[in-house]
């Protein structure tokens, strides 16, 4: 039977799982929250979307497969990405019906899926700071903010992590049954985004062989039935997406995966210590303890390398925490959470997802950490440090209405800024009376109400400082979602012209164009690339400011419009864009 302590353990984290991953994503659960932002969420979605059209026109078995093979965007193939997230969100749009809060659904599970499985992985192999690394795990803004996102980057990071805590597994107990996880899950992660799945893994796995000096450990993972099913799940997407399309091999090897790393071609250049910066955010508010725990794990890494070459006692390695001499789990850790880092930083295209691998490692080795804190302390700049960044984050989440409606040159007004600046000390104030009274084990407990609290505010609460300037009836997700979701605008341009009619844009962010192209389901026209079409259209203007216009794409727009009658219906401030109606030619 379960102890009463065991049951709680899962109650609190299934609860705080829940909540963390699924508030504000579902209508039954937060309401749809946040439209799809960015290029890549609304232009996934729709390339979703038109698969499953695609699927659902098929007539024969032979058309149904050939549908779910080659990804479409506006009709013509789209080989960026492996099919996964499309066959996945393909699946839940049938179930669910086609909208923005369904595309997320992918990610969601996918990271419902990492975090319990983390629990029940270190719950049987290391027991002690399970709870606490499931509960980093889902609360940490890195994991909290892509398992929202219609994108492939919570469908490589789970099932990637997911794979090495099973190589991992094989690795102490020989059992072959864990080497299955390894394969099944890194094809799974090659399907959703290809070649650096199995190429993180064979470094990760390389180096820790390396380190250990244990060479048979690589070898050993080569495990043929292994090799056959991770081929057996990827090789048939693989040939039959470069059969139905010659220039695949091209397009995506060679454009999207060499090119994108050795070039800056997709314009996303990035000085080299940029994921460092991403780090420290994405694993907020555990910031400080998390790169504390790393720093230690890389300690005791070193320690242990150490004693393998005779060079410090055990005696020593255990003044600075290394209860087990042997233990190879924190030096596995630290190479997982550093490698995507390293490697990554040293591309000339860099996106914040890219590292999300690393966030999983990271948070076991916080509570792990945590776990042994219990009985010696926290150090005090540790125990402060988190209290104040949680603190923090709390000011940042509750002004966050005031700088998405005036940007961040202007300061919130005192009355904001003083509730903002109380409810952070009593964040913080909390944090550090929890631990006073019941220790360190509650520290998870405590830093996770906090978390609840900004997402309900965030989610459900909305603006209550009457700021001037922001609609203290809106939430702070919906004024968010009017300033960078192309949805509202996209409902609003619904009221005037129905869904079949043309919609243009003039100089315009890409995010803006895909998500008016999602949220009509038919493609915009882009005046800078196809020109304007003769018939009567809507037609969205980028602005330069509050002010206007700018002078040159005044110019410009005035050019393509010479002889057509156009006149303004609308503005959209949120996010500085006018929209026209364009007479016909």
């Amino acid at each position: 039977m379960p102890s009463s302590t065991t049951v709680w353990e899962v109650v609190s984290l299934f609860g705080f799982m829940a909540f963390f991953l699924i508030y504000g994503v579902t209508p039954l659960l937060g309401g749809a929250g946040l439209g799809l932002v960015g290029a890549d969420e609304p232009r996934y979605a729709q390339i979703a979307h038109e698969m499953l059209q695609k699927l659902n026109g098929a007539h024969s078995l032979r058309e149904q497969l050939s549908a779910c093979v080659t990804p479409y965007l506006y009709g013509r193939p789209w080989l960026e990405k492996p099919a996964l997230y499309y066959w996945r969100a393909m699946y839940v749009f049938k179930e669910f019906g086609v909208s923005d809060w369904v595309a997320r659904l992918p990610s969601v599970s996918f990271a419902l899926w990492l975090v319990g499985l983390t629990y029940l992985h270190m719950r049987r192999f290391r027991r002690g700071g399970h709870l606490d690394a499931a509960l980093i795990m889902a609360a940490c803004a890195g994991i909290l903010g892509f398992s929202r996102g219609a994108s492939t980057d919570m469908q490589l990071a789970a099932p990637l992590s997911i794979g090495l805590l099973g190589w991992y597994a094989w690795y102490e107990t020989k059992s072959k049954f864990w080497l299955f996880d390894i394969y099944f899950f890194t094809a799974v992660a090659t399907l959703a985004k290809g070649p650096v799945a199995p190429f993180l893994v064979l470094v990760i796995v390389g180096c820790f062989a390396a380190l250990r000096k244990e060479w048979w450990i690589f070898w050993k993972s080569l495990w043929w039935p292994g090799i056959v099913l991770y081929f057996a799940i990827v090789l048939p997407w693989f040939i039959a997406v470069q059969h139905q399309n010659p220039t695949f091999f091209q397009e995506f090897f060679l454009e999207h995966n060499l090119e994108r790393f050795a070039t800056n071609k997709y314009q996303h250049e990035q000085p080299v210590w940029y994921y460092l910066v991403v780090v420290l955010l994405a694993m907020m508010p555990w910031t400080v303890i998390a790169m504390r725990a790393l720093v230690d794990g890389i300690k005791v890494s070193i320690i242990e390398w150490r004693i393998r070459h005779a060079r410090t006692s055990e005696a020593a390695a255990k003044k600075i925490g290394v209860s087990q001499p042997g233990d190879a789990f924190p030096e596995f850790l630290v190479l997982w959470a550093l490698i995507p880092i390293v490697f990554f930083s040293f591309s000339q295209s860099k996106l914040p997802g890219y590292i999300l691998p690393s966030l999983p490692p990271i948070a076991i080795l916080t509570g792990d950490y945590l776990f042994r804190s219990r009985a010696r302390g926290l150090q005090q700049w540790v125990l402060l440090g988190h209290a104040l960044l949680v603190g923090v984050v709390t000011a940042a989440v509750l002004l966050l209405p005031w700088f998405v409606a005036h940007g961040t040159k202007k300061m919130p007004p005192s009355h904001a800024a003083v509730v903002a600046g109380i409810s952070a000390l009593s964040a913080a104030v909390l944090i550090l009376l929890v631990v006073q009274r019941w220790g360190v084990r509650r520290l998870r407990t405590a830093t996770c109400a906090v978390m609840v609290v900004l997402l309900l505010f965030m989610y459900g609460v909305g603006p209550f400082f009457g700021i001037p300037g922001v609609d203290a009836s809106k939430r702070t997700i919906e004024l968010l979602d009017r300033s960078y979701s192309a949805r509202p605008l996209a409902e609003r341009i619904a009221t005037i012209v129905p869904a079949n009619e043309t919609v243009a844009v003039f100089r315009v962010r890409r995010d803006m164009e895909y998500g008016l192209a999602f949220y009509r389901n038919h493609e915009v026209a882009n005046y800078d690339e196809v020109g304007v079409p003769s018939e009567e259209h809507i037609l969205v203007v980028r602005v330069a400011g509050k002010g206007g216009v700018d002078l040159g794409s005044q110019a410009a727009l005035e050019e393509y419009l010479e002889g057509r009658h156009y006149e303004p219906l609308f503005s959209w401030p949120e996010q500085e864009l006018v929209v026209y109606l364009v007479g016909s030619r």
